[in-house]
C-alpha cells in the first residue's frame, strides 16, 4: 500500500516528497511550502488545458478515420485529402519567415555537430557512462568491434588485429591532420616548438588544428587537435604496452565523441509510480550536483564509477585550455499524455506526469545552475520534450516552463526545449511548431521510429500497411527527414541550435554503422543518436570526414525546400499478393519484438532492452519501436490480412522463443506454455486493442499491465 503525505492539498507518494523536501530542494533556494503552493497553483491552470488538448488528438483522429471510411475503395484523391485536413485544422497555413531568437545555448547545443547518445536515466551506471562518454578510444572501438570488418578472435589480444587498427588510426590521422611532406605512419616524434606542432620537423598542413598539449614541449604526454569543432588527442607513453611497440610512443587516439547526451525519464525506462520517479529524479539530480556513483562489478573486483573531471591542456601560446570531460545533458520529460500515481491532485486524479516532470526536472538543475563548472556553462536548462501534436501542443509546453520558471525564481527562457518531431501533425506543421517556442527551441529531431508508429496510427482506416522494412523504402520517410532540415534551416536553427535524426538500432553491427549512418551529417543534421558509447566514437568519424555547418550553408543557398504533400503520401502496402510465409514472418518478427521488450517491461521494470529479431539480429527495442510492432499487427488485423486466431497463434509460438532467448536470466518468468502471465496478457493488448489506444501509444497498457504486477508482489 501506497503511504501518502498532503502538500498543499495535493497527496503525494510519501517516499517522492521525502525526496523533494530533504533532497532536491536544499540549497536552490526554494523552500518546500513555496514549491508545493506553487505546484498546486499550476495543476490547477494547467491540468484542464492538457485535457482539452488531449481531447482535440482524439476528435481529429476521429475525423481522419471517418474520412478514410468514406473514401474507403475509391482511388485516393490526394488533393481532396489534403484540403480536408485543412479544412478540420489537423494542416494549417504556414505564417511568415522568423528565425529563433534562443539565448545562452552552450556550444555542444549550438555550433558543434557531433554524435548524442539517449540512455535510461534510472540506470545509474548507464547514465554515468553516457556522462563519461564525451571521450573515447578509437583503438579500444576499433580493436573490440566489427568495425573494421570482423570481430576480434576469442582469448587474449592479438598482435595482429592490434596492427591494423593503429594503420587505421594513421590512416584517420592522415585524412584529417595531414603533415607537409609525410605521413603520421611514419612519424618517429611528436614536440612542441615555437607554440607549433612539429611531426618529425614538419608542421601540419594545417598548423591552426593543433590547439594544446599536456607535459614537456620536447616530448608531450599528449597533443590535442582539433578538426570540424571536434578535438582529437594523441596520448604518448613508452610504458604502455601500444605505445612500447610504437615508433612514436603514440599509446592511444583519444576522440571527442559524445558531445551531448539525452538522460531519458521517458521511452526507455518504466516509471509507474512515485517509486520509480523517485529513483529518476534521484539520478538526474546526482548528475545534476556532480556527485552521482555506482558501484560495478569488473574483474571480480567492485569498481565505483563517477563522473570524470575536465581536461587540462596548454595552449600553444602557453595558457591553460580546459575541455570538458563529460557530454552536455539534456533531461527528456515524458509527453502531454499520460498521468502517475506519484501525485493525486485535489480531486483525487493522477496528476499529468509531464506536469511533475517539468517542475522537479527543472528544479533539480538548478543544483547545476549554481555550479561554476558544471553542465551548463551558460546557465540554461535542457529538457526534451517528445510526442507533441502540432503547434498548440508546443504552445502549451511554452507555458509550462514559463510557469515553472516562475515557480522557481528562475529567468525567463532558462529552459531550453528540444522539440521532438516524431508525430506526423508536427511533421506537417513543423515551421509553426518551431514558432511557438521560437525563444526556447534548442534541438528538433526527426524520431523515425514513434514517427513510423504514428504514421500507421494515423491512418489506419486507410488500408493496409507494408510490412514494417518496406514501410522504410517509400516516399513519405525522405520528404519526412528532409523537411525537418530545411524548416530548422528556414528558422535560423544552424549555429544556434541542434537539429537532429534518429537512433542506429543494431548496437552489434558497427561496420554497417560505418557505412550508413554518415548520411545523417551529410544530411546536415548537427546530431544523431548512437546506442552507446562506442558507437559514438566510431559516429564521431563521421563528423571529421563532413563539415555539417558547410553542408547546411549549402543547402540554405541551395533553397531546397521538401514538400508536405510528400509526408502526405501514406505508405499503404500497394502489391499486397504476399506469400503466406511472406505474412507469416512478418507477424512472428512483429511479435518476437513486442513479447521480448514487453515481457522485462512488465516483468523486471526494464524500459530499454537488446531484443533478437527473427534472424537473430540484436535490435534496440523502446516503447517507440514497440508501438510500430504493435500498430503493424493491429493494421493488418482491422484489414483481414490476418485473423486474430493466427496473431494468438503466433503470440504463442514466439513466447516459447522469447523464453528461450532469456534462459540464463535467473530474475526471467517464462510465459510458455500457459501465456497466462501479465507481461504476456499485455504483449496482446497492445496488439489486439492497439487501433483503440490514444494516438497508438503503448504507455496506457504498459502502465496499467506494470502497476498491476507491482501491486500482485
Amino acid at each position: 500500500m501506497t503511504q501518502r503525505v498532503e502538500r498543499a492539498g495535493l497527496s503525494v507518494d510519501a517516499e517522492l516528497a521525502q525526496f523533494v523536501d530533504t533532497v532536491a530542494l536544499p540549497d536552490t533556494g526554494v523552500a518546500a511550502d513555496s514549491f508545493w503552493a506553487g505546484f498546486a497553483a499550476m495543476l490547477a491552470d494547467l491540468t484542464p488545458k492538457n485535457r482539452a488538448l488531449l481531447e482535440k488528438r482524439e476528435s481529429l483522429q476521429a475525423q481522419i478515420d471517418a474520412w478514410h471510411i468514406a473514401h474507403r475503395g475509391k482511388p485516393h484523391d490526394h488533393a481532396a485529402y489534403k484540403a480536408f485536413l485543412h479544412e478540420v485544422g489537423y494542416l494549417l497555413t504556414e505564417g511568415p519567415d522568423f528565425e529563433i531568437d534562443t539565448q545562452n545555448v552552450d556550444p555542444e547545443i549550438a555550433s558543434i555537430p557531433g554524435p548524442q547518445l539517449v540512455v535510461p536515466i534510472t540506470n545509474a551506471r548507464y547514465a554515468l557512462n553516457a556522462a563519461n562518454a564525451r571521450w573515447g578510444s578509437l583503438y579500444d572501438v576499433l580493436y573490440g568491434t566489427d568495425a573494421m570488418g570482423s570481430m576480434p578472435p576469442a582469448g587474449g589480444y592479438e598482435r595482429g588485429r592490434g596492427a591494423r587498427v593503429v594503420a587505421r588510426a594513421r590512416v584517420f590521422l592522415d585524412d584529417t591532420f595531414p603533415v607537409e611532406g609525410t605521413s603520421h605512419a611514419d612519424a618517429r616524434r611528436y614536440h612542441v616548438q615555437d607554440g607549433r606542432l612539429l611531426v618529425d620537423e614538419r608542421p601540419l598542413q594545417s598548423p591552426e588544428k593543433f590547439v594544446g598539449y599536456t607535459g614537456n614541449p620536447k616530448a608531450p604526454d599528449s597533443v590535442l587537435l582539433k578538426n570540424n569543432g571536434l578535438h582529437v588527442e594523441l596520448v604518448f607513453d613508452r610504458a604502455h604496452p601500444i605505445g612500447s611497440h610504437d615508433q612514436a610512443l603514440l599509446a592511444d587516439v583519444q576522440l571527442e565523441s559524445a558531445l551531448s547526451a539525452i538522460m531519458d525519464c521517458e521511452d526507455s525506462v518504466a516509471c509507474v509510480d512515485g517509486e520509480d520517479k523517485t529513483l529518476a529524479y534521484s539520478n538526474w539530480l546526482g548528475l545534476m550536483k556532480g556527485d552521482l556513483s555506482a558501484d560495478i562489478e569488473k574483474g571480480g573486483k567492485t569498481v565505483s564509477r563517477r563522473l570524470v573531471d575536465d581536461r587540462e591542456y596548454t595552449a600553444p601560446d602557453g595558457g591553460k585550455l580546459v575541455l570538458k570531460g563529460r557530454a552536455l545533458m539534456w533531461v527528456r520529460n515524458v509527453g502531454h499524455l499520460m498521468t502517475n500515481p506519484a501525485i493525486l491532485d485535489a480531486q483525487g486524479d493522477e496528476v499529468f506526469e509531464g506536469l511533475m516532470d517539468a517542475a522537479i526536472t527543472t528544479m533539480i538543475a538548478m543544483h547545476d545552475l549554481k555550479r561554476d563548472s558544471g553542465n551548463s556553462v551558460h546557465g540554461s536548462v535542457y529538457i526534451v520534450k517528445p510526442k507533441m501534436h502540432g503547434p498548440e501542443e508546443v504552445a502549451f509546453a511554452d507555458e509550462i516552463f514559463s510557469r515553472v520558471e516562475g515557480l522557481l525564481g528562475l529567468p525567463a527562457n532558462t529552459v531550453k526545449i528540444g522539440v521532438m518531431d516524431e508525430e506526423r501533425r508536427t511533421s506537417v506543421n513543423l515551421k509553426e511548431c518551431i514558432r511557438a517556442a521560437k525563444s526556447r527551441v534548442a534541438f528538433i529531431n526527426t524520431g523515425f521510429l514513434d514517427r513510423t508508429g504514428d504514421e500507421i496510427h494515423t491512418s489506419m482506416e486507410a488500408g493496409p500497411f507494408s510490412r514494417k522494412d518496406f514501410i522504410k523504402r517509400k516516399g513519405w520517410i525522405g520528404a519526412y527527414e528532409n523537411l525537418n532540415v530545411d524548416i530548422g534551416l528556414e528558422c535560423g536553427l544552424s549555429g544556434k541550435a541542434q537539429i537532429g535524426k534518429g537512433m542506429w538500432a543494431m548496437p552489434d553491427l558497427m561496420a554497417a554503422m560505418m557505412e550508413q549512418k554518415i548520411e545523417h551529417p551529410k544530411a546536415g543534421a548537427t546530431c544523431a543518436w548512437v546506442p552507446s558509447p562506442t558507437a559514438a566514437t566510431l559516429h564521431a568519424l563521421h563528423y571529421h570526414k563532413v563539415d555539417v555547418l558547410a553542408v547546411q550553408a549549402k543547402l540554405r543557398k541551395g533553397g531546397r525546400r521538401a514538400h508536405v504533400d510528400g509526408i502526405l503520401d501514406i505508405p499503404l502496402a500497394t502489391y499486397r499478393r504476399w506469400t503466406k510465409e511472406q505474412i507469416s514472418r512478418e507477424v512472428e518478427n512483429n511479435a518476437q519484438g513486442i513479447l521480448g521488450y514487453v515481457v522485462r517491461w512488465v516483468d523486471q521494470g526494464v524500459g530499454c532492452s537488446k531484443v533478437p529479431d527473427i534472424n537473430d539480429v540484436g535490435l534496440m527495442e523502446d516503447r517507440a519501436t514497440c508501438r510500430i510492432s504493435a500498430q503493424g499487427l493491429a493494421n493488418w488485423l482491422h484489414h483481414s490480412v490476418v485473423d486474430a486466431q493466427e496473431v494468438m497463434a503466433a503470440m504463442r509460438k514466439m513466447a516459447a522463443v522469447v523464453d528461450a532467448q532469456n534462459a540464463g536470466d535467473p530474475a526471467y518468468k517464462p510465459m510458455a506454455p500457459s501465456f497466462d502471465g501479465i507481461a504476456f496478457q499485455a504483449a496482446c493488448d497492445l496488439v489486439f486493442k492497439g487501433r483503440t489506444q490514444p494516438s497508438g501509444y503503448t504507455e496506457p497498457v504498459l502502465h496499467a499491465r506494470r502497476l498491476e504486477l507491482k501491486a500482485s508482489i
